[in-house]
């Protein structure tokens, strides 16, 4: 109960200007804003990119107001909160600048084939069919916002003096990935292989499509059991907000592994390896379902455990310990 009481309670000392990742939020904005006034002769609808940061500032601004006004945990989870809800509008976006560069899938497919001497996306959901494999791919793929949620809500009732640089890490990460994801046109074997075709892939070919997803976005069928529950969800999600963007690296794998090391940070046994299982699962799910090539799967551990070491240490450097 007394957990509950502390979530409304007036703090003595709240923040007074924005917070750190609102700061960097403000900066992505900004620099996309630019981009895509840039780029406005390509860009086939300018307007919801420029109103629809002016709404993402002005509901950050009155949420800043709001906290100022009731200064408690509650209000301040409510700035983390809007940011992390916004990530499912800023991911798509990523698409509408990305698809005016040049695609690069054929050189991705071409490193994946002389690392692996195969593609993993094409063979692993053909080696493995059975229902219950199926099932368990698409349980792991499709817990990823669960896991950040789970993460945030720990640290938010558990960890509250660490909350701030938690949610620091992994929005600020988000980020620097949807950046990568602007300037490194990939899309991934989901896509690319049907672009390709299935039978080029096959044989080791991989054709140039330069333009073809600026106008495209057509994809292929999701492998696994169709009349799956999870697989279900998976595709709904997929309907509602994927596009032929974001393989390389592979943020999910990033995200998820930031949450891991989150977690062991956290000094909670049973957090850390609760969460171990949906995070093994994930980094099969994403080659299984053809979201990703094998190559992005490790260049999102590895950028993964770069933005977390960094990123912790430069929270410490502009955000001191409160006391």
């Amino acid at each position: 109960m007394k957990i509950f009481k502390d979530i409304f309670k007036i703090e003595k000392k709240p923040h007074k200007g924005l917070l750190a990742v609102e700061w960097v939020i403000m900066g992505y904005t900004l620099l996309t804003l630019m981009l895509g006034l840039f780029m406005s002769t390509k860009i086939y609808n300018l307007d919801p990119i420029i109103w629809g940061r002016f709404r993402i500032v002005m509901m950050t601004l009155a949420l800043w107001l709001v906290y100022r006004m009731i200064p408690c945990r509650f209000t301040l989870f409510c700035r983390i909160g809007l940011q992390l809800v916004l990530l499912s509008w800023w991911y798509p976006e990523t698409y509408e600048f990305n698809r005016h560069f040049p695609n690069l899938d054929h050189l991705f497919a071409g490193y994946e084939q002389q690392f692996f001497g195969c593609q993993p996306a094409l063979l692993f959901s053909q080696a493995y069919t059975h229902p219950v494999f199926s099932e368990l791919m698409h349980l792991g793929y499709a817990s990823y916002f669960p896991l950040i949620a789970v993460i945030t809500l720990f640290y938010f009732f558990r960890r509250y003096e660490e909350f701030l640089r938690a949610e620091f890490i992994i929005l600020t990460a988000f980020f620097i990935y949807y950046v990568i994801f602007i300037f490194l046109p990939v899309t991934g074997p989901q896509y690319y292989y049907l672009a390709a075709d299935i039978e080029n892939i096959a044989n080791g070919v991989f054709p140039n499509v330069s333009n073809y997803f600026s106008t495209h976005m057509e994809r292929v069928t999701t492998p696994g059991w169709s009349d799956g529950f999870f697989y279900a969800l998976v595709e709904s999600a997929h309907d509602a907000g994927e596009r032929p963007t974001a393989a390389f690296p592979s943020s999910h794998v990033g995200i998820t592994t930031i949450l891991m090391f989150l977690a062991w940070k956290a000094r909670c046994k049973p957090l850390f390896w609760g969460m171990m299982p949906f995070y093994v699962l994930m980094c099969f799910a994403t080659v299984y379902i053809q979201a990703h090539y094998a190559i992005d799967v490790i260049a999102g551990w590895i950028s993964a455990t770069v933005f977390f070491v960094v990123l912790h240490f430069l929270y410490d450097k502009i955000c001191p310990v409160r006391k």
